[in-house]
């Protein structure tokens, strides 16, 4: 159980000019907290605005949520990696994921099985470039340096720019028991986008046994400070009706399977076939209120205060605040989970 938080905040995908968050980002460092995170999907990427941060601010820890291994070789992401290190003084939190298989194939144009085996060969390749300690090969069947075949020509090499720090913080976003075993395995820290606090225990214990001391489990939140509840849980309804019902095929959908082991298997195929059938109110309709409650922070700050205690008694470590944007909102957060 962690007890203590840590508070960081999620601003999402960059979308255009009017979503530019630099006064956002610097409102959350001049109140104390720990880090901002970006995220992609197939639109903006994760990097560059975390870049425009990041040269904006001073001290505020920068990172990703999360950067698709798929996009990039992994010798790509960690030059970008190493190199956004650098220029920030060492703040840089390199949050990765395997995506789905519906943006891997579809817009990347990549195979999608064996997305563990493919997370652990390019965890593994990145190490090897910011230590620089020989020529990067690797023999592995999905990212193998020097390439075989070809030219025949390709040969090993080593990083020129020496890292700032050769061992730059890496995060695994993960939803299913094994990729979280994997997080705790090989990564520094877990990105979970649905977390149940009561639940985590119970749902991911075993696959986090194996986590090392520190290990730092960074859950998104969506918080909402308002007398409203209801139409509070209605707005986190409306993110829920989107991942549950169409974020994902008919057949292989990561958001509805781990909403499935929150308890909840009969709502999550019920709101997915509503959904994929059009009936997209019906499919919000559909959505428990225990549900949308359970994942978020909503309500007066009294209420959020009390719902707080369950996150300290989890094996969360650190809140990624999303949605609010005003300073008072999160200047409210801040005292609610730092004191």
């Amino acid at each position: 159980m962690s007890g203590e938080l840590k508070l960081g905040l999620n601003v999402g995908y960059w979308q255009r000019n009017a979503d530019d968050a630099t006064e956002v980002v610097q409102t959350a460092e001049r109140l104390g907290y720990d880090s901002v995170w970006t995220a992609e999907a197939y639109g903006s990427d994760a990097f560059t605005p975390l870049a425009w941060y990041g040269a904006r601010t001073s001290r505020i820890k920068l990172g990703t949520s999360v950067a698709q291994i798929s996009a990039r070789a992994p010798v790509t992401t960690a030059m970008t990696a190493m190199t956004l290190d650098h220029l920030t003084g060492g703040r840089l939190l390199l949050g990765i994921g395997a995506s789905g298989p519906q943006v891997v194939e579809g817009w990347y144009g990549r195979p999608f099985p064996k997305p563990l085996a493919r997370t652990r060969e390019y965890v593994d390749i990145m190490r090897k470039v910011w230590r620089r300690e020989e020529p990067v090969t690797n023999d592995g069947p999905h990212y193998p340096l020097p390439y075989p075949g070809g030219t025949e020509l390709g040969k090993p090499l080593k990083l020129i720019t020496h890292p700032l720090r050769p061992e730059i913080p890496i995060y695994l976003g993960a939803e299913g028991p094994k990729n979280v075993a994997l997080a705790a395995e090989i990564t520094d820290g877990w990105l979970p986008l649905f977390v149940f606090p009561e639940k985590i225990q119970t749902m991911y214990g075993e696959a986090l046994a194996g986590a090392e001391p520190g290990f730092d489990i960074a859950a998104m939140v969506l918080v909402m400070i308002t007398d409203d509840v209801q139409a509070a849980l209605d707005g986190v309804k409306m993110m829920l009706t989107l991942y549950i019902g169409g974020m994902g095929a008919k057949s292989r959908n990561f958001h509805s399977d781990i909403v499935g082991r929150m308890g909840f298997a009969d709502a999550a195929h019920k709101i997915q076939e509503l959904y994929l059938a059009g009936r997209k109110d019906e499919a919000f309709h559909a959505i428990p209120d225990e549900l949308a409650d359970g994942i978020s922070l909503v309500g007066p700050a009294g209420r959020i205060r009390e719902r707080l205690e369950l996150w300290r008694n989890s094996p969360v470590t650190n809140l990624l605040v999303m949605g609010p944007r005003d300073e008072p909102s999160l200047r409210t957060i801040r005292d609610l989970v730092l004191g």
